[in-house]
Parts: structure tokens; sequence; C-alpha cells
């Protein structure tokens, strides 16, 4: 149809088979708006410490994120590449002349890593990581508190909680540091001792951790009364797509499931297309551009497109997990309860730096199967609801033919 947008072409049009290996990086967070991660040293999800956004995350940045599109900013990879490569011809850091660079584009998601920092962010993808176990959160007065703690991990054993509020790490004041700043402090070898100071309603406390290898499970499922299967995803780290499809195969006849994405803050968009798979029959999950040229995503066909499916949103859905949302809802799979998503539509691919260092550059924007923008704007539900979205959600397959 003349005017019509390439993004809303229907599947057949599109060149099939787009495999990936990008991943969504979503980093933000108040007080670390140069786009370093945000929640911490703990996160077992794609990206070290992928913030959570909207009003009842605290780590949320006050920032959205501008309109996708071709107003997407984004830093030019050759500049990035020859910055870098002329400070490391004069013994400077190349990592920082590429992060000045990437600052000064305005791409705020762009990020550049150290090859050690590389490694352990394909670590985190994994969902494994070396650390103490801890998410932190850079509050509005520039403050760093634990916002939760790894179950079982050195921090959980020595008493932390969230809440409590670091001043330093080995000696290192934190306070108006940028979040991902206070991870590298806190990251570190295996067996290795780290030193944080905090305070706890008025009183100081200082506790010897030591950093131990940590994992997370992204995929976790539960039954509730009434033949319902809650299939919670944590994120789209490496298998968590294969661990919803096994979910779904393994669900009793007469089941209605709820997929609860609220905190997922994305990941590998290849695991998220293969969740996608289990509630899909096929067709269109996404479309996307890398530079100006148009690609598609598309499900595998055989998944489960007969009992009932809600997902359950809140504003920390980001990125990977709002694909799947926009995905299932916009193909009329699934109901949409919760509250606005958090609008992370923008993509990013690799670079590689003459030092050694690679660059994390925007390269394009996603679209939902119905042509949507979710960049800047996010995915508002089909219905509405904060702490009660469970049990919404539960009345909804309830109507669909659900439970007793």
């Amino acid at each position: 149809m003349p005017g019509l947008p390439a993004f809303c072409l229907r599947p057949r049009d599109l060149r099939r088979g787009a495999a990936l290996t990008l991943a969504f990086i979503a980093a933000v967070g108040a007080a670390a708006g140069t786009g370093c991660w945000d929640r911490a040293d703990a996160v077992g999800a794609a990206g070290a410490g992928l913030a959570a956004a909207g009003t009842q995350n605290p780590a949320a940045g006050p920032e959205t994120p501008r309109e996708g599109g071709t107003g997407t900013a984004t830093a030019d990879r050759e500049a990035v590449a020859r910055a870098a490569a002329e400070a490391a011809a004069e013994g400077k850091s190349g990592k920082k002349a590429a992060e000045e660079v990437v600052s000064r584009s305005g791409d705020r998601w762009g990020m550049v890593y150290d090859q050690g920092e590389y490694a352990a962010f394909t670590d985190d993808l994994d969902g494994r990581w070396t650390g103490v176990g801890l998410w932190i959160e850079s509050r509005r007065d520039d403050r760093i508190a634990v916002e939760k703690v790894q179950p079982g991990s050195p921090a959980d054993r020595s008493g932390l909680r969230a809440g409590d509020r670091l001043l330093s790490v080995d000696g290192h004041a934190v306070t108006g540091l940028r979040v991902c700043d206070v991870v590298a402090l806190l990251r570190g070898g295996a067996g290795t001792p780290v030193v944080l100071h905090l305070t706890r309603d008025g009183a100081d406390l200082t506790e010897t951790l030591r950093r131990e290898q940590l994992h997370t499970e992204p995929v976790t499922v539960r039954e509730l009364p009434g033949g319902i299967t809650v299939i919670k995803v944590a994120s789209f780290s490496r298998g968590s797509g294969e661990k919803v499809r096994a979910a779904v195969r393994a669900a009793r006849p007469g089941a209605g499931f709820m997929l609860d994405l609220r905190g997922n803050p994305g990941g590998l968009v290849t695991e998220a297309v293969t969740a996608a798979s289990a509630f899909l029959d096929g067709g269109l999950v996404a479309t996307y551009d890398v530079r100006g040229a148009q690609r598609a995503l598309y499900a595998s066909p055989g998944g489960d497109t007969a009992r009932p499916l809600v997902t359950l949103v809140d504003g920390g859905t980001m990125s990977a997990a709002e694909l799947v949302t926009g995905a299932l809802q916009d193909r009329g799979r699934a109901v949409a309860v919760g509250s606005r998503t958090f609008g992370k539509g923008s993509v990013q691919m690799p670079t590689p730096l003459p030092d050694g260092s690679v660059a994390e550059l925007t390269v394009g924007t996603y679209r939902t199967p119905a042509g949507r923008s979710l960049d800047g704007s996010g995915i508002t539900p089909d219905l509405a609801a904060g702490d009660g979205a469970e049990e919404r959600a539960r009345t909804v397959l309830g109507g669909l033919g659900v439970g007793p």
C-alpha cells in the first residue's frame, strides 16, 4: 500500500533468517547519565547491571530515551576507532579517548569496554559473574545504595540489606560516582577480598567480603491454583529462550500462562525471539534497521497458540523484553497487564577497537509487527495494574476459561 513505512510490510515481504548476536544493552541510572551499567555487580542478566526503570524503581534515571528512527543519536564508528588508535600510539588510554568521542556524539546507549570488562560482560550474558552479590543504585542525592542482595552470596551471608548506603569500597569513596565506576570497584578475581564501608540507620558498618563466582537463574517457573503456570524471565541471557519453551511444553493441558517480564532489562535478542516462539506459530516478531538497512526477526513454527496467555510488564520491562511483549500484543496472542514499559527500542552492536577495547554503539531501532517504535514511548498495557498486577492477570485468565 503506497505511503506505508517499510516496517509495515508483511513477513513474506521481508528477508527471513536475521540471525543476531547483538544484545540490547540498557544502561541508565540516576546520576549515571553517561550510559554506564546501572545495577551492579550481581546481575545475572544480559549486561552487568542493566537498569530497570519507572517510578517504582529508584534506580531509574530522570531522562527517557529519545524517539527512535533516524533521529537516534549514534557515534561514528570510524571516529571512535581513530581516536582510540591515535591515543594508543601516543601511549594514552585508547578506551578513554573512545569514550570521549562516544560521549560527545550523544549516543546515550553507547559504551566502551576494555578487554577485561568485555569478558565480564560476556560472562553476564551467560548468567554468571564474579562479585559479592550486590545490586546497587544511584539515588538522586548522588548516594550509592544497596538495591538488592543476591541470596546465598557473600553480601547475604554478611547480613547486608537493601537500603544500606555504600560509602566506600577498599577505601575509595563512592558518593557521587557513576554506578559503573562503583561496579568496577566491586568486581575482581574470585577469592579476593573487598572492604565495604556502609551506613545503616545512622550506624557505620565495615564488612570484609571475598568475591565469588555467582550465578542466577534467568527463568523460573511456578504453579498457581486453578491451572496457571507463571513463567518469570528475569533476563534474556543465553539459554533463557529455550527454558521458556520447555516450560510451555511441560505445562498441563488446559493451563493458562503468565509470562512475567516485570523488571526484565532485556538481553540477547536471539533469546527473546526464541521465547516469543514458545507462544507463536512462526511469523513476524519484530523489524529493525541497522544503519538504514531493514531486517526482520521471525518466530520458529510450532509454538503454543491455543492456551491463554497474559504478559506482566512494568517500567522495568526493557529492550528485548519489550520486543517480546510488543510481538505478543500486536499479534493478538497475549493480554498485557501492568504499567507502561521503559521504552528502549534502539540496537547496539560491537565495534572492536585497535587497542583491544570494544565499543558498543547504537546502530538503529526496532519496531513491533504493527510497526510501532518503542524507543521513548514503551508499551502501554491492555490493562493497567500496579501492585495487584498478578491478581488482575488471574482474573483475565479466569475470564478466558482458565481455572475451576
